[in-house]
């Protein structure tokens, strides 16, 4: 008997339970949520938060800087901290969607669980990517499937919901991958320096900075900040923000269709051209002409 395929059966018969449509479903237990997608989608550029992301069917493809992770049914992918992606489903069909739940989570959590549990924190100097991919160990698997069962009983959510995902963030420390997620709980870290950086440009990606401030708030040359940064997402500080600044300017494109220059300069561009040329790197496409297919796609649908 294959336990790990039952679980992996029992799970996705939860989540096509609660999923009756495509996309992203909240669920009552707060930070669960419940992934459908029975279509291959497009690439989709966002930040993705601090989070535990595990497959049950379907395959996902997610690129983070020049670096690219596939996982699928039988994996799980962790960020532990928030990082601009483009991701994209690759494989699912009507009959076979892909099926995944993520568990959002914060520092604090995993810190609770370092003391809680007396798992041993890895070494405070060590800075490791903080995007990982990992294989659902029957323990993982099964306090998995424990969390979502909650939903087909209310009543038990309030006392065993933050029980459960506890246990989920032990055996996530538990496997190879696990100190990449603990060095972002260790205080005086590089790791968690780093973390504080990504969030001072995250709050503040349209303005401009000097790589000299951010190597002071962290408290480290800057060679070093370059060095720790780079290990921990995969980029510099600088494309980083440009990620950040690319991705916030396709919503508003797409949103609200206004003046290009006027987008340009609100997410932090001082040039239009240089936008222009930036954006089309990374989308395939101007500005323009990404908002004309956008809205070609639009009147196809309607």
């Amino acid at each position: 008997m294959n336990i790990n395929l039952d679980k992996q059966q029992e799970l996705g018969k939860l989540i096509s339970k609660y999923t009756d449509t495509d996309g992203v479903h909240p669920t009552s237990i707060e930070s669960l949520f419940l992934i459908r997608e029975s279509i291959i989608s497009e690439p989709v550029a966002r930040v993705n938060e601090i989070s535990f992301c595990i497959i049950v069917q379907g395959e996902k493809e997610v690129l983070l800087g020049e670096e690219r992770f596939t996982y699928g049914a039988g994996n799980f992918i962790v960020a532990s901290v928030e990082l601009p992606v483009t991701g994209q489903v690759i494989d699912a069909s009507y009959d076979l969607p892909y099926l995944a739940l993520k568990l959002e989570f914060t520092p604090t959590d995993i810190l609770e669980v370092l003391h809680e549990t007396g798992v041993r924190s890895g070494k405070k100097q060590d800075t490791k990517r903080a995007l990982f991919i990992g294989e659902s160990e029957p323990s993982l698997l099964d306090a998995v499937v424990r969390l979502a069962s909650l939903l087909d009983k209310q009543k038990h959510i309030p006392i065993l919901a933050p029980l459960y995902k506890k246990e989920i963030l032990y055996w996530v420390l538990q496997s190879p991958n696990g100190d990449a997620l603990q060095q972002m709980a260790v205080a005086g870290s590089n790791a968690m320096r780093i973390r504080d950086v990504i969030e001072y440009i995250i709050s503040n990606f349209e303005k401009s900075f000097r790589i000299e401030d951010l190597a002071d708030m962290a408290n480290m040359s800057v060679s070093s900040l370059h060095r720790h940064f780079k290990e921990v997402t995969a980029m510099s500080p600088i494309q980083f923000q440009k990620q950040l600044r690319l991705q916030e300017a396709k919503r508003l494109l797409l949103v609200d269709f206004p003046d290009i220059a006027e987008v340009a300069f609100q997410v932090g561009y001082e040039s239009q051209s240089q936008f222009t040329r930036e954006y089309a790197r990374m989308y395939g496409y101007s500005p323009r002409a990404d908002m004309k297919r956008f809205k070609e796609e639009l009147k196809s649908l309607m």
